[in-house]
């Protein structure tokens, strides 16, 4: 290539260098776990940061009774060992919230979905670990 030794040797190492950064590059951002930050939550971690609540009866404002249970999502491992330690406060706030709505009110999935965005934002308030991100509504049953 060219005449003197020191200028092939020193043009293989680069370009040596410069096959093995784009490969370690390649490597690296194609084959890590880090998760995506806009994306959606897998199954899996729904399922690891969660916590069911027991099923709650009590009375509604219009003299109907309610079953229902959640599942609440959390955003972290400690915010996890925090609402368990809260239950008792979870339930509380799902109590209160029940006894002052109409079965009207809770009727169908608009009805559902209030209530459950309400009583994440009153959990919210008392979590310092951590954010609760979904409650979801695994029994419900107005009579």
């Amino acid at each position: 290539m060219f005449k003197n030794k020191l200028v092939n040797i020193m043009l293989l190492i680069l370009g040596s260098l410069t096959l093995v950064g784009v490969v370690a590059f390649v490597l690296i951002t194609n084959y890590t776990n880090q998760p995506v930050p806009d994306a959606p939550p897998t199954i899996e971690e729904i399922i690891a940061h969660s916590f069911d609540t027991k099923e709650i009866t009590t009375n509604l404002l219009s003299d109907d009774f309610i079953r229902a249970s959640f599942r609440i999502h959390v955003d972290n491992k400690k915010a996890l060992k925090e609402i368990q330690k809260r239950d008792f406060q979870v339930n509380n706030i799902i109590l209160r919230a029940l006894s002052g709505r109409k079965a009207s009110g809770l009727a169908g999935p608009e009805g559902i979905a209030e209530f459950e965005d309400d009583i994440r934002k009153e959990i919210n308030q008392l979590m310092q670990e951590g954010q609760v991100i979904q409650v979801y509504t695994t029994t419900w049953v107005i009579q």
